[in-house]
């Protein structure tokens, strides 16, 4: 696992031993940063994005858009031993000044939650397994965590069918292997 663009292309990132994580594929993660550079659908800028990355794991994906520029990544992660290798893999890019980690599983956090930061992008990757993802997200909208300009992007088993919410609006879908990529914004 490694960054695959920007000043840290090439680091080679602490990776979990056990199979009770699945983190995001080099190739898929490849794919998914073409598409948001270079899509017209899309075109997101990382200069300067505030970027929250939920069910962040070794926080692979929220560290590669720091290394494209991005101001500040918060990472929410429950999982005590992935969290020993997000905070490794933060101080071995030296980037601590730009990232802060919510140590908590995020159904509750959001359920107990009243204030959230502006973020322009969201990724949200929950395990495979994990069935409520239109409360999830409707929770995420009441709280007005999910705004207007926000792009939210979601990592799913490709075979997984979700019937996301109205007020959510798919910009693009793409499969890449086993996962399938969502691309949302607010209707």
């Amino acid at each position: 696992m490694r960054l695959i663009g920007g000043i840290y292309k090439g680091t080679t990132l602490f990776q979990p031993q056990d199979k009770l994580t699945r983190p995001l594929k080099d190739m898929t993660k490849e794919a998914i940063f073409n598409l948001l550079i270079h899509s017209n659908k899309i075109n997101l800028q990382f200069d300067r994005l505030s970027v929250l990355d939920i069910f962040s794991g070794t926080g692979s994906f929220g560290l590669e858009c720091i290394s494209r520029g991005a101001k500040k990544v918060t990472f929410i992660e429950n999982y005590d031993p992935i969290i020993n290798i997000l905070e490794k893999n933060i101080l071995k890019l030296n980037v601590n000044n730009k990232c802060s980690i919510i140590k908590q599983d995020f159904v509750n956090f959001l359920q107990n939650t009243s204030f959230f930061d502006n973020y322009d992008f969201i990724f949200l990757d929950p395990p495979f397994k994990f069935e409520n993802i239109n409360e999830l997200l409707l929770q995420m909208i009441n709280k007005k965590l999910i705004k207007k300009n926000t792009l939210l992007t979601i990592h799913r088993h490709k075979k997984t069918f979700d019937n996301f919410t109205n007020h959510l609006k798919i910009i693009d879908e793409r499969i890449y292997g086993k996962s399938k990529i969502s691309f949302l914004k607010l209707t």
